[in-house]
């Protein structure tokens, strides 16, 4: 029952962190009170991706007449069949961690865990059955769940959460989608593809409201261009669900509207699982609903970690990963490198895809860099033309001075896959007329980043400078 390194969480953090200390040498235990892979493989990352994707072979085969193709018959989105692909994808990959684990010798110990004094973990199982384990090095990665509005209650029916959003029997005739983070937005853009009547409402004045502000307007366009409803400045201030139609009472710019939908999904956030871990029986440190660690995920208890979305930076299921790497390695004795987090690339899936890293046009100019900007439009690249959607860019900040790449926004299609060139780049020291000499493939949608670094120097060649 003694183990070198015991983690409560199977998520991304907590499963990468598991088979990283088992690679090292160390016996390792995973409690895990659900499926393996936590949240972001089960109900999060990778079953929203299966949503999504059949949401593009949806809009692609509805527009098959552009491709010089004919579909007889209609098309229609069956949800169910929808929501069981996703979910045999999600089942697939929990029983490939599943698989790790066995292969990696890392103990699957199934239960509710819980920190003791004597910095023990004490685990409930499914039967009421309580055991004890322990171990000098105790990493705690529980993640987060779906945050909580006073006047937004999540009843698992008419307001909703993401769960539910994932999970739905039938396809909603509408819907009011309240928060346009990356999972608003993604769920935004997969239900008004598939013919559900949806209005996304963000209280900020853009949607995807941490991007750039071109990639937030482009974004907008897009989902206009749907015919979907988008509200920004905005707010749900109550609804009314004691009919069969709900009634969202919202107030607005110009004042209070009130809009009617079968199921509000409340998408504003998430609030970490950080309650009945025992974390005051070691007068563990937190701030802010996170648990403060050092450079390395300790915590102001010696042998006592945290990981992923309990702890500082952003909660994104990569920055966990690699966090959980660098714990393990570090308690391994390895000396292993803390991360920058300001090099930490995000992604939104939806179509087009949003993708950024660094700083944007705002951030650069409010830390008073004097900076060069180049972009290059999709509309002007071979590739995206060829595969029939131009909408989005690329867009570089360049230190004017030193010619270091400050940050980049992408919107378009693959661009979450485009923005690592980017990250390698920033991480190397790389200057941007080192990526302009840099031959890229033709044709390609990479060639944007070569080209809107060749634009920031006026010397782009597909688009006029």
């Amino acid at each position: 029952m003694n183990f070198d390194i015991i983690i409560i969480g199977s998520g991304p953090g907590g499963y990468v962190a598991a088979i990283r200390a088992a690679q090292l040498g160390l016996k390792t235990a995973v409690i895990e009170r659900s499926e393996l892979g936590g949240i972001c493989l089960n109900w999060g990352c990778i079953p929203t991706k299966a949503l999504l994707k059949s949401a593009q072979v949806y809009n692609y085969a509805s527009h098959a007449a552009s491709y010089g193709l004919t579909i007889d018959g209609n098309i229609k989105a069956n949800l169910p069949e929808i929501v069981e692909r996703s979910r045999g994808v999600a089942a697939q990959m929990s029983k490939g961690v599943e698989f790790l684990f066995q292969k990696n010798g890392i103990t699957h110990i199934k239960g509710t865990g819980k920190l003791t004094a004597d910095k023990k973990v004490d685990v409930i199982d499914n039967d009421g059955v309580k055991s004890t384990y322990t171990s000098n090095n105790i990493i705690l990665a529980t993640g987060t769940r779906s945050k909580e509005l006073p006047n937004l209650k999540q009843d698992g029916k008419k307001i909703i959460g993401y769960r539910e959003a994932m999970t739905l029997k039938e396809k909603p005739e509408s819907m009011v989608i309240v928060g346009s983070g990356a999972i608003g937005s993604e769920f935004a853009y997969f239900f008004q593809s598939i013919g559900t009547q949806v209005t996304l409402v963000e209280f900020l004045p853009n949607i995807i409201p941490l991007e750039d502000e071109e990639s937030s307007k482009n974004l907008e366009r897009v989902f206009k261009k749907m015919k979907m409803k988008v509200m920004t400045e905005s707010a749900v201030t109550d609804v009314d669900t004691s009919e069969k139609i709900s009634h969202i009472k919202i107030s607005t710019k110009k004042g209070e509207v009130i809009i009617d939908a079968e199921i509000v999904l409340s998408a504003v956030g998430v609030t970490t699982n950080i309650e009945n871990l025992g974390l005051e029986n070691l007068n563990i440190k937190t701030e802010k609903g996170k648990i403060v660690v050092d450079d390395f995920y300790t915590t102001n208890v010696d042998g006592i970690y945290a990981i992923g979305d309990i702890v500082h930076g952003p909660a994104l299921a990569h920055v966990a990963s690699k966090e959980g790497i660098i714990c393990v390695e570090k308690i391994a004795g390895k000396n292993p490198e803390i991360i920058d987090y300001n090099n930490i690339p995000s992604c939104t899936y939806t179509n087009p895809e949003v993708a950024s890293v660094g700083m944007s046009e705002k951030v650069a100019l409010e830390k008073a860099f004097e900076i060069r900007i180049g972009k290059f439009p999709f509309k002007a690249s071979g590739k995206a033309t060829s595969a029939g959607n131009t909408d989005g860019f690329v867009k570089i900040i360049i230190d004017a001075k030193t010619d270091y790449i400050l940050g980049c926004s992408m919107v378009g299609d693959n661009v979450t896959e485009m923005i690592s060139e980017i990250v390698l780049a920033r991480k190397l020291g790389a200057k941007g007329k080192d990526l302009l000499d840099t031959v890229h493939p033709h044709p390609t949608m990479s060639e944007a980043v070569m080209e809107a670094i060749a634009a920031s120097y006026g010397e782009a060649i597909h688009i006029l400078n």
